[in-house]
């Protein structure tokens, strides 16, 4: 398959010619609108220091859905002891900077380049990116960040300066999309840390059927303010089924 080159017009090509790897094209630039058209075609940025911007829609896609999310005992334990204070989009630029700093899996160093911060600090003044932020004693100590359109949530990355700190915060964010009626959280591709929570892979067809779908809701743009507690949040997704231990 050829990998197609991007310029200046905001176009990408069907998802469906990448290459085996799942790269679609290179180049291009991180702006708003370039990263939210990327997203609503199932295509994601993942580049690499010293080369132009690598855009990807991998087949098979990882994704979490609330039937399959496996939260441990010990993690249980730790939502209910009310260990970490969960807020959200309130220091989307710290969040960022501690993921930057996380490498990536199969990757030498980070994969969020400084034109990649630069995007998502756009994207999250725009009120498309938002950042789930786990705090103790009034530090940060964990969380992550990702990208929301429609019914959709894509998330980009997550970090842990304290044992699950960043668990925590995906817990309360997944249980408060399932109470707004998320119906897509797309994990990328697969790590070991969100596969332990339940995470799996789907047929890039069906990702992209299930995006399209997910499109047609009404995207809940600004600042986020959740209205579950961690606990009510882990509360909503027993009542849905999921969540087992």
């Amino acid at each position: 398959m050829p990998v197609f080159l991007l310029n200046d017009q905001l176009v990408f090509p069907p998802p469906e010619l990448a290459t085996e790897d799942g790269l679609i094209a290179v180049g291009g630039d991180a702006s708003p609108e370039r990263l939210v058209l990327a997203y609503s075609q199932g295509i994601f940025p993942w580049p690499a220091r010293g080369m132009p911007l690598l855009w990807f829609s991998p087949d098979p896609r990882f994704v979490l859905d609330p039937a399959d999310l496996h939260v441990s005992r010990s993690l249980r334990k730790t939502l209910r002891r009310a260990t970490y204070e969960v807020r959200v989009d309130t220091v989307f630029d710290a969040v960022i900077e501690a993921c930057a700093r996380v490498p990536r899996p199969s990757q030498d160093g980070t994969w969020i380049t400084d034109q990649l911060l630069e995007g998502y600090r756009n994207l999250h003044a725009l009120g498309y990116a938002h950042s789930v932020e786990a705090w103790r004693d009034g530090e940060l100590v964990g969380g992550l960040y990702g990208v929301s359109l429609g019914a959709a949530f894509f998330g980009e990355s997550m970090f842990a300066d304290a044992r699950d700190a960043s668990k925590v915060a995906f817990v309360a964010l997944f249980g408060q999309l399932v109470d707004w009626g998320f119906s897509l959280m797309d994990c990328q591709v697969h790590t070991d840390h969100l596969a332990s929570l339940g995470a799996h892979e789907i047929p890039r067809e069906r990702f992209l059927s299930r995006l399209r779908q997910a499109l047609q809701a009404e995207t809940r743009r600004g600042t986020w303010t959740f209205d579950l507690s961690p606990e009510e949040a882990l509360a909503r997704l027993d009542r849905t089924g999921s969540a087992g231990t």
